[in-house]
């Protein structure tokens, strides 16, 4: 069963951990980077860049995938100083994310995936992988959102102007989102995905009979109905999917990859029970256009931040 929403750990297989442990082993005492004198090791990095190097299916102990495994390696590292110069900015800036912070994401999160907490737990034994380490990697991203907000959000400015000429341009697709469920399908590697999404797409076969014959993803008794739509905190290959469609609609097969593999997948937006959309006035959605065009705006300013961030620090990478 395969997961859409944001995902924290992939599954990997035995045979590959092992041998990356061991190399792990063989680094333990090499230094990848020195952060303003905060040492980053090899065996850290390897185990951060775990779950990419099986994604994509790379040993980094087999030479003729050495050069692949370093590229990897190297986006991971800059990842890892980046987290080491928010934390050193955080605590210059006396910012802090609690333990009930770190709390409220999981509920959110376990919320969105329909989820409780007995169940995602036992997702991650079932993963071997400690629930601190996910309350780690929650608290660096509240972390970083945080300190975004504080020295980006207030340099953002989206003026009336923009906000008005997109909702001209857009006011068509600008409808009443309250309310909205997504469905969701995906389609076996071993199935002719492209054809049966096909054939949901012209109407000879039903999405929801789709979903409960052919789909590998969650919720197939139910027809593939995934709930409220979690604007915001879907995978944003999905998501991107599910803004191009109006109420009652339903996406072409898209290709989506999990685990080192390739699916068909499908989505529907539509309202439980019909009735009429309602197309959003100028007044309704300024908060919505606000929120699109502000934040290629804020990543603009946090891309110069940290680049400011990087030029201060006295930055040593190893490999």
């Amino acid at each position: 069963m395969m997961t859409p929403v944001k995902k924290f750990f992939p599954l990997f297989s035995a045979v590959f951990l092992c041998t990356v442990i061991a190399a792990q082993a063989a680094q333990i005492n090499k230094v990848a980077a020195v952060v303003n004198g905060q040492v980053i090791t090899m065996m850290d990095l390897q185990k951060a860049a775990l779950p990419e190097l099986a994604r994509a299916r790379i040993n980094p102990e087999n030479p003729a995938q050495a050069p692949a495994a370093k590229e990897i390696l190297n986006k991971v590292l800059d990842v890892m100083i980046m987290d080491i110069l928010i934390g050193q900015e955080a605590k210059r800036l006396k910012v802090a994310i609690s333990p009930q912070d770190v709390d409220n994401e999981l509920a959110r999160m376990m919320q969105t995936r329909k989820i409780t907490r007995e169940q995602f737990e036992a997702q991650l034994a079932a993963q071997n992988v400690p629930l601190s380490e996910v309350r780690a990697g929650m608290e660096k991203s509240l972390l970083r959102q945080k300190i975004m907000g504080m020295a980006v959000g207030r340099r953002v400015v989206v003026r009336p102007e923009e906000i008005k000429a997109y909702y001209e341009t857009h006011k068509d697709k600008l409808y009443n989102r309250e309310g909205l469920h997504w469905g969701f399908v995906v389609y076996p590697p071993k199935s002719d995905g492209k054809l049966l999404a096909s054939k949901v797409k012209n109407g000879s076969l039903p999405f929801g009979d789709a979903a409960r014959k052919y789909s590998v993803g969650p919720n197939k008794d139910a027809g593939g109905d995934m709930g409220p739509v979690p604007w915001g905190n879907l995978n944003p290959d999905l998501e991107s999917q599910l803004v191009s469609l109006k109420p009652g609609e339903i996406s072409n097969g898209f290709e989506i990859k999990n685990n080192g593999m390739t699916f068909t997948a499908q989505v529907r937006l539509y309202r439980p029970g019909g009735g009429e959309e309602k197309l959003l006035t100028l007044e309704e959605a300024t908060p919505r256009i606000d929120a699109i065009l502000r934040e290629p705006k804020a990543m603009e300013r946090f891309e110069e931040y940290t680049t400011g961030l990087k030029s201060k620090a006295i930055i040593d990478k190893r490999i």
